[in-house]
């Protein structure tokens, strides 16, 4: 590859949902798309499906197993440093409450709240297909 331009990476993400309010988390104050709020998740690993990485990446980062379901959607988008490619499952938690041990913070947060909210720019035309969805 050449350049920073060429790095394209596979994230996968949880729509976790809870009486109307969905989980979202805040980024460390550090690094690239410091402090912005984001679906939790992250990157495949080798050889990994996107739902296995889906459900090791919530215990990696949650503390709890979940359930990953069906895709909700999937877009591209090219930051400065990197191409990203996010597909955000629906996903079931189960074993516990969430803790923030790979994140800033976590928060549940009212669905329509959620688009007055700082997101990474990957995510917003998710909370927009969301948001239309509760309409």
């Amino acid at each position: 590859m050449t350049g920073a331009n060429s790095s394209r990476v596979l994230v996968v993400a949880a729509l976790i949902e809870r009486g109307g309010d969905v989980l979202v988390a805040r980024r460390h104050p550090r690094g690239q798309r410091a402090g912005k709020w984001e679906f939790p998740g992250g990157k495949l690993e080798t050889g990994e499906s996107e739902r296995q990485a889906l459900a090791r990446e919530i215990r990696e980062e949650l503390g709890v197993a979940c359930g990953v379901g069906e895709l909700f959607g999937r877009v591209q988008h090219r930051y400065p440093d990197i191409f990203v490619v996010l597909a955000l499952y629906r996903t079931t938690l189960f074993g516990g409450e969430p803790r923030a041990l790979g994140s800033a913070e976590l928060r549940w947060v009212p669905k329509e709240s959620l688009a007055a909210m700082d997101f990474c720019e990957a995510d917003v035309p998710l909370i927009e297909t969301l948001l239309g969805e509760a309409e």
